[in-house]
Parts: C-alpha cells; structure tokens; sequence
C-alpha cells in the first residue's frame, strides 16, 4: 500500500469511563494513536459482495501496525467527524505490516 492512498486521519480511541465530583459517570474518548489510514466506504464490487457476513459493516480502513497495540472489536474510530464501531481487525496477509479493520458508522440520534 503507497503512502499516497492512505489519505484520511483516523484516531484509534477507547471509552474511558469516570465519575464527577458528584457521582455521576462521564464517558470521554482516550486517543490511544492517530494515524493516516486509507478508508473506502462500502459500494457495489466484488470486494464488498465477498463481505456478505459483516453486512452491516459500511467502511474498511487499513493502517500500518501500530506497536504496542492490540487493534480490538472493543475499541472505536474517529475519523472525519464520524464515529466507527469496530466489527472486526485482522493482519493483512499475515505479515504484521498492516491491519484492515471493518466498522460500521454510528449515527448520532436526534432529539
């Protein structure tokens, strides 16, 4: 993958939860690494028809491996204003040189 396609600015966080002075929880984002990625939304090719098990999977990202950290179903992207829920990470090709991640966008709800 050239450095050149991996266009976009992720940030790999991790809900933090703490309490206030007066008891209540507060959930904040901990960037544990932003890195530049290559992302590509989901559209009609074979790729994503071979993808038919992760449906509601709607974005791919693929970013080289970061040391010292474990990519997890448990963590969340943020990238361009957007937040993705990881579904799935995996090594490419076994190599240890990147990981592609399936996530899913999560849409704020109105009220």
């Amino acid at each position: 993958m050239s450095f050149g396609k991996m266009n976009a600015f992720v940030s790999i966080v991790q809900a933090d939860l703490s309490k206030d002075t007066d008891g209540f929880s507060i959930s904040a984002d901990m960037v544990l690494a932003s890195v530049r990625a290559y992302k590509e939304e989901r559209h009609g090719s074979k790729f994503w028809a071979n993808r038919a098990t992760f449906s509601s999977a709607n974005c791919l990202f693929r970013f080289r491996l970061i040391p010292g950290l474990e990519i997890t179903t448990k963590l969340a992207i943020l990238c361009d204003g957007l937040r993705y829920k990881i579904l799935s990470a995996e090594n490419v090709q076994g190599r240890g040189m990147y990981i592609e991640v399936l996530a899913e966008s999560l849409k704020a709800s109105k009220q």
